[in-house]
């Protein structure tokens, strides 16, 4: 029988390489929803070749658009983020792979959760920010949590029939575009420079956040949450070359690593599959052209986010979820060209030591948090 999936954020650059997967395996897989934030002419694409049962469109002036496009088909059309969180519901999903970039991914996902949805998860926002909710539903309600993150799907992979404790995860960076650049280089660096990732084609967002090593910062919060490891337990370690995505070190000293060539398809196709292994026509790592791997300590001087990650999952309580919120503004903020590359890590410290600290929050009480946290962020940016 066919798995049957909900695509979360399907324009999105992890939603359009899932979407490449199902094509190539149409006799395993078969789309039933299909979601967007705004990219409507991607979404009637999408739809036209998928023909999935239901589409969500979250803007909701894009809403006549999409209808108006899709009304000679047998697809139903919905708009809203609320809609969103409904069509993950659906009976007929086994799956849900939350691509939605961002805090926008935490009700959906956990919507699906609340259903008994097998969980495909590439928005790590969702456990930066809740990710003790998030994982104690996940338990409540016996809904399998698979990581699409190349490096949690590393880990995964690692730990992929092994009942030892884990001593230590070696997390892997490429170090970004700015890896050896001087403090003094990267307060003119500019947006263009930041979008050119040196390995791996991301969306816009992820894209500074790898530049400015958050994105690590976020990978390491989600790691504590997927594998049930303390922070201290989990040394990031920059490798420019991105062939080992990421290591597992046990108590008896051995360690074991998944390697590959720089390809989300691996990943995606991991999760969507599992435990089986699909087979694919992506060029193969050859070690003959890789003589030298290298591997460097991250310089939390120059790229303070991955510190203030750390501070932040030590805290506990909602001050991860302050974090994400701060850092969300200020990428949108560094993308408009309204601050500089460092003064990003000026306002997320400056919101992390304002908002309000909460050491059990609720759901409701993230939400709170959130909508603080991104006030303070925009009148600090604004002055």
């Amino acid at each position: 029988m066919k798995r049957r999936l909900a695509i979360l954020g399907s324009t999105g650059s992890i939603g359009t390489q899932a979407l490449e997967v199902v094509h190539a395996h149409p006799d395993l897989f078969e789309i039933y929803a299909l979601t967007a934030n705004n990219q409507v002419d991607v979404l009637i694409e999408q739809a036209q070749k998928f023909m999935p049962e239901v589409v969500v469109i979250a803007n909701e002036q894009k809403y006549p658009e999409l209808k108006e496009a899709l009304e000679d088909l047998p697809v139903k059309v919905w708009a809203g983020t609320e809609a969103i969180a409904q069509v993950v519901q659906s009976e007929p999903i086994d799956m849900v792979l939350t691509a939605m970039v961002g805090y926008a991914g935490l009700l959906p996902t956990i919507s699906a959760i609340k259903a008994g949805k097998a969980i495909a998860l590439a928005n790590k926002e969702t456990l930066v920010v809740a990710g003790e909710l998030v994982t104690a539903l996940a338990d409540k309600y016996n809904a399998p949590i698979l990581p699409v993150d190349s490096e949690h799907s590393a880990i995964f992979q690692c730990l992929a029939g092994e009942n030892n404790p884990v001593e230590k995860i070696w997390l892997t960076a490429s170090g970004g575009p700015f890896r050896t650049q001087t403090l003094e280089e990267l307060a003119t660096v500019t947006k263009a420079q930041a979008l050119k990732h040196p390995n791996w084609n991301m969306g816009a967002k992820v894209t500074i956040d790898s530049a400015s090593m958050m994105n690590k910062g976020f990978e390491m919060i989600e790691a504590k949450w997927l594998f049930g490891v303390e922070p201290d337990q989990i040394q990031v370690l920059v490798h420019p070359q991105s062939i080992i995505h990421s290591m597992v070190e046990f108590e008896d000293g051995g360690i074991i690593a998944q390697l590959g060539l720089p390809d989300m398809k691996l990943p995606i196709s991991y999760a969507f599959s599992y435990p089986r292994r699909l087979k694919s026509n992506a060029p193969r790592l050859d070690f003959r052209e890789y003589s030298s791997l290298t591997f460097e300590e991250p310089d939390t001087r120059r790229f303070r986010n991955l510190a203030y990650a750390f501070e932040a999952i030590r805290q506990g309580g909602n001050m991860p979820c302050i974090l994400n919120a701060a850092n969300e503004v200020v990428v949108a903020a560094f993308l408009q060209d309204r601050i500089g590359f460092l003064q990003m890590s000026d306002v997320i410290e400056a919101t992390m030591q304002k908002a309000t600290f909460l050491t059990t929050p609720t759901y409701e009480d993230y939400a709170t948090t959130d909508k603080e946290a991104r006030e303070i962020a925009e009148k600090l940016i604004k002055k």
